[in-house]
């Protein structure tokens, strides 16, 4: 996992999602994903927006965006954003989607 840094930053943020984002990052520090399909049944709110997968966190109140290389095994958690951060769109702009 690259860019923990992050996770951790977001349960200071987010204290009422921390559980949930720790959750998330042990389920991807033990999973060896080959592909989306199989990362979709570890984590059924799984979509993919261009190269990146969009994780729903915490109840759907945080938006994890992490780019995942399956040949790899390598995870970087590119953005955590509240729902409302995810809608404005603007790291679309950052990550060159728009």
């Amino acid at each position: 996992m690259i860019t923990h840094s992050r996770i951790l930053a977001a349960q200071r943020r987010s204290p009422r999602s921390a559980a949930a984002l720790d959750y998330w990052y042990r389920l991807m520090r033990r999973g060896r994903y080959k592909n989306f399909a199989e990362l979709r049944t570890a984590f059924g709110s799984v979509d993919k927006v261009g190269p990146l997968l969009v994780f729903n966190v915490g109840g759907n109140s945080l938006r994890l965006v992490a780019a995942v290389h399956f040949n790899t095994g390598k995870v970087f958690v590119r953005h955590v954003l509240t729902h409302a951060e995810y809608s404005t769109g603007l790291w679309k702009r950052k990550e060159g989607l728009q």
